[in-house]
């Protein structure tokens, strides 16, 4: 495949650290043809290829429980699939291991990290990797470019702490991430992380179609609603209302008084997030996912930007459902951008009271 002369293109677009799509031509593309038009996924008007794609929000790796920096070995696998957003809605997305977000990476600070990407010979279109945990150019992007059919492999050191987006990187980077191609890696520092009782991920994103959010068929992706940055839905792990009642049930249950922390991740490719836990507030939060300064305390709502993160943890001395959301409430009640997490356990009428006498 020849890349480097689309590389040097992109590169003079400022794109620099984005990779170059896959092809045989040496003619370089214009920037309508670099940014616009790129094949899409070949499934994008075939039936459904994949019962989910929402993320269970519980399945993440344990904490850390070593004292010394290890070699630790990640396979990501790009994954075009067609899914419901909402019953009756399909879309084509495009997946990490085939879930959005992707899997959260979870190492050590210090640790080496030995990336396996495989690209399906089924896809149609060329994926990468820009880790922004990474100390290097495109943050592995143009290292990982990867055409279908073929394997390439990245190492690197996490020399900081933290919590970082990772995503796709093609030229189209705003379509790819739009449709599913971003997630967590966290970096833990040396003495690791606070106990807490449960643990929970959460992506949230923008879908743009060419249709209006629950007409009924299939979604293709529409690049002028992304331009315009009017997105069909906001959703939270890829699906309307994905972790609520509405959907696959809640995010998480667990008892009164425990600790939840929720490591969150804002895909965009275009929207910020005020992260919001209805019926409580942040108890710790670590800003951005930086994990080199002491937490934010008591803290309401917290603007989450495209291509960040942030850290927090809640709990409930009460029983009930606990709503996340992005307190851009249209999105909520418009676009289906929530997850609920349960508590269960008895009642406490003196913090808590519905039915006074």
């Amino acid at each position: 495949m020849a890349y480097t002369t689309r590389r040097r293109t992109l590169q003079a677009l400022g794109l620099g650290g984005v990779a170059s799509l896959a092809g045989c031509s040496s003619k370089p593309p214009t920037a309508a043809q670099a940014l616009d038009e790129t094949p899409t996924p070949k499934q994008q008007s075939e039936p459904v290829t994949a019962d989910q794609v929402a993320a269970d929000p519980t399945d993440i790796p344990g904490p850390i429980d070593r004292n010394e920096p290890a070699e630790v070995d990640v396979t990501l696998r790009p994954e075009e699939v067609t899914a419901e957003v909402e019953k009756g809605v399909t879309f084509t997305y495009m997946t990490y291991n085939g879930t959005v977000p992707g899997p959260m990476v979870r190492v050590r600070q210090g640790d080496t990290v030995n990336l396996t990407f495989e690209n399906p010979e089924e896809n149609n279109m060329p994926h990468n990797v820009d880790f922004h945990a990474v100390a290097g150019p495109g943050g592995g992007a143009e290292a990982t470019m990867t055409a279908p059919g073929e394997t390439t492999k990245l190492r690197f050191k996490a020399t900081y702490p933290g919590a970082y987006i990772y995503h796709c990187a093609v030229p189209n980077l705003d379509m790819h991430i739009s449709a599913g191609m971003f997630g967590i890696i966290l970096v833990e520092p040396p003495e690791g992380l606070p106990e807490v009782d449960k643990e929970i991920y959460i992506g949230q994103h923008e879908i743009y179609t060419d249709k209006k959010a629950g007409k009924k068929g299939h979604h293709k992706f529409d690049f002028a609603a992304m331009r315009d940055e009017e997105p069909t839905y906001v959703v939270m792990n890829g699906e309307k209302f994905a972790w609520t009642d509405a959907g696959r049930g809640p995010a998480a249950t667990v008892k009164t008084g425990e600790t939840v922390r929720v490591f969150f991740v804002d895909g965009g490719p275009n929207l910020s997030s005020s992260f919001h836990p209805i019926g409580s507030v942040w108890e710790t939060l670590y800003p951005d996912g930086s994990l080199s300064m002491d937490p934010q305390t008591h803290i309401q709502t917290r603007l989450v930007p495209p291509g960040s993160t942030a850290i927090a943890t809640m709990n409930s001395p009460v029983p009930g459902d606990f709503k996340l959301v992005d307190h851009s409430l249209s999105r909520v009640a418009r676009k289906g951008c929530m997850a609920v997490v349960r508590a269960e356990g008895p009642e406490n009428p003196e913090i808590f009271d519905p039915n006074p006498e």
